[in-house]
């Protein structure tokens, strides 16, 4: 189909995720401190957005406790710059298996819990947005499943929409794009919807042209959509996404590097994905025209 360019883009940037990352890279923030003010700099730089996880201070790894997220969220919202919150309810679908002749029960690294508990933090830190992974997926950084039952999807979707916080489908194959549309069509989710297109995490969609305009052309006219991919080609899908008709994605959830042998922060990932749009003829919109565009209510900090 012919390409639709789209002329008003958004840039999110994801600040520093679940994966092992935290020591390989001195910019990959730790602490709710460090989470918010590398959000707040990506904000200053051009993002319209942050994706928030949150990691445990000490150690690095990932984290789903609520103390951080409210601390995080607090830290960004009495920021003297606005950006759109948006605050990741991935974790807790992670089943780790046994051997191959012994699979059950599960061993450690599993963290499965039930949909209130994996939406507990959004509800009390109602961000703008929250992601809803869309499918179940064999993740390559371990040998475990990204679990997500069209039952866990249906409960946490009604929950998120109850709580007036708007998902970001998270669509990490073609199949999670046909079942996001089911629950729209089923009124778990209102539409039109908001879609992340995440390219070359193995093992779902791989990054290659063919497959994303695969994942576009399967993304319905009406809902808005952005894009990222894993490692050195994130860049060049800020370009792709953009010339598909859709907004980007940056950031260190996603990658480590500016250039070879050259680590980046949040802020420099940002700045080159808006060099990239505005050399496109395209512009880079922020936070105000990103909540009329997905019909999002900002809130206020919490009273002190």
């Amino acid at each position: 189909m012919p390409l639709t360019m789209n002329r008003d883009v958004f840039i999110t940037c994801a600040v520093t995720g679940s994966g092992a990352t935290q020591d390989r890279s001195p910019h990959v923030p730790r602490s709710p401190e460090q989470i918010a003010n590398s959000a707040i700099d990506a904000a200053k730089a051009g993002a319209a957005v942050v994706h928030c996880h949150v990691r445990d201070p000490e150690t690095g790894k990932p984290s789903r406790r609520l103390d951080l997220y409210r601390e995080v969220t607090e830290r960004i919202r009495e920021a003297d710059v606005d950006v759109v919150l948006n605050l990741t309810a991935g974790m807790g679908g992670d089943i780790v298996f046994g051997s191959t002749e012994r699979p059950l029960p599960p061993v450690a690294g599993t963290d499965m819990v039930g949909a209130a508990e994996r939406v507990e933090h959004v509800a009390d830190c109602l961000p703008e947005i929250c992601t809803l992974d869309c499918g179940t997926m064999n993740f390559a950084e371990a040998d475990y499943v990204m679990t997500n039952t069209p039952g866990m999807l249906t409960a946490m979707g009604r929950m998120m929409t109850a709580l007036g916080v708007k998902p970001e489908i998270e669509a990490f194959d073609t199949g999670h794009l046909w079942y996001a549309k089911q629950l729209v069509e089923d009124g778990v989710l209102a539409g039109p919807a908001l879609v992340q297109l995440c390219m070359g995490v193995p093992w779902g969609a791989p990054d290659d042209l063919n497959t994303f305009m695969a994942m576009v052309n399967n993304v319905p006219k009406d809902w808005t959509f952005s894009a990222f991919a894993l490692g050195r080609n994130q860049m060049a899908y800020v370009a792709a996404s953009v010339l598909a008709g859709g907004n980007v994605r940056v950031g260190l959830e996603d990658n480590l590097w500016l250039g070879k042998g050259q680590l980046a922060t949040n802020a420099q990932l940002v700045e080159r994905a808006a060099n990239i749009i505005e050399n496109l003829g395209a512009r880079v919109i922020g936070p105000e025209e990103v909540r009329a565009k997905l019909g999002l209510t900002k809130r206020a900090p919490r009273a002190k």
